[in-house]
């Protein structure tokens, strides 16, 4: 993984490496809940792709091929379920303030796609709102990225399938990756059905992949939310190729991915001009992709009775 150098001394090997990216975080501890916003540069282009079969989004459709909207203000990661895609409200009131969004005659509308994970079943049954998603735009920087059990991944958990007893701690993750003149940056949200595993083959939680003929705990209630971006001019037909990378790189450090218990997904945003080839800003993607989502689970930390992986 490169560090990415900011202002010569200050190292910064997360997202917000990109210039004019800012990630800001609303955290619950008690609750076991939290909102995570990403805020973008503009003028910029989006894409997604759904690979979970539980999914729970909003503004996605307006990412597809052939939509007339093309430039974003920001995503949203929340916890609470469906519930939590209220907190989008709140940080689309925000920039309405700002004079950010698509341009109407009746005044900017921001856009911003939003995505939940489930969390309900973690310390209290709590969702968070619009004022949480507020707060979570208001705490931006374009600082490191705070990570493990903050923001959205703060009730977040992984290695359900092997039962209750297996279930460890996950949160957030982000790194970036520097190809050439080229940055690369994913953050996750990792809330997955399966085990964590790195590219080395090292098993970060569990240590097989069996099937377990018994259901998963929590079992119908996991997604692991990532966003993928660079400042690299990268048309939206070309970003569904780097959100296909990306979810390579969760299938493999995720097993098992993309499950009928997962809402998995990938955001893909080009916020710059730089130039940069198409099949090495995937690989990019893809490196990203992988360490943010061992990361996630590394810096997590023990929350409401749930051990993390690193606790032994």
């Amino acid at each position: 993984v490169c560090r990415v150098s900011i202002g010569g001394d200050v190292a910064n090997n997360t997202i917000t490496a990109i210039p004019g990216i800012e990630v800001g975080h609303w955290t619950n501890a008690e609750a076991a809940t939290g909102v995570t916003v990403v805020s973008f540069p503009e003028p910029n282009q989006a894409a997604v792709e759904v690979r979970g079969a539980a999914p729970g989004t909003r503004e996605t459709a307006l990412l597809a091929p052939g939509m007339s909207v093309e430039t974003i203000q920001a995503i949203v990661f929340s916890g609470g379920s469906a519930f939590g895609l209220g907190a989008a409200d709140g940080v689309m009131a925000e920039l309405a303030a700002e004079g950010r969004g698509h341009p109407t005659p009746a005044g900017p509308v921001p856009i911003v796609p939003a995505a939940i994970l489930f969390d309900l079943i973690v310390g209290e049954a709590v969702a968070p709102d619009a004022a949480a998603g507020a707060a979570a735009y208001k705490a931006r920087s374009g600082n490191p990225v705070t990570l493990g059990s903050v923001g959205a991944g703060t009730g977040a958990t992984v290695s359900k399938w092997g039962g209750f007893e297996s279930i460890r701690k996950s949160g957030i993750g982000s790194i970036a990756i520097e190809v050439g003149d080229v940055t690369v940056g994913a953050l996750a949200a990792v809330n997955a059905v399966g085990d964590v595993v790195d590219l080395d083959g090292r098993w970060v939680t569990g240590g097989s992949w069996v099937p377990t003929p018994a259901e998963p705990a929590g079992s119908r209630e996991n997604t692991t939310l990532l966003v993928v971006a660079t400042d690299a001019a990268v048309p939206r037909a070309d970003l569904f190729r780097v959100c296909v990378r990306a979810h390579d790189a969760l299938a493999a450090t995720v097993r098992p991915a993309h499950t009928r218990y997962d809402g998995d997904i990938v955001f893909a945003v080009s916020c710059g001009d730089r130039r940069g080839d198409l099949d090495a800003l995937g690989e990019a993607a893809f490196a990203a992709v992988a360490g943010a989502v061992v990361g996630a689970v590394e810096a997590a930390t023990s929350l409401a009775g749930i051990p993390a992986a690193n606790d032994g």
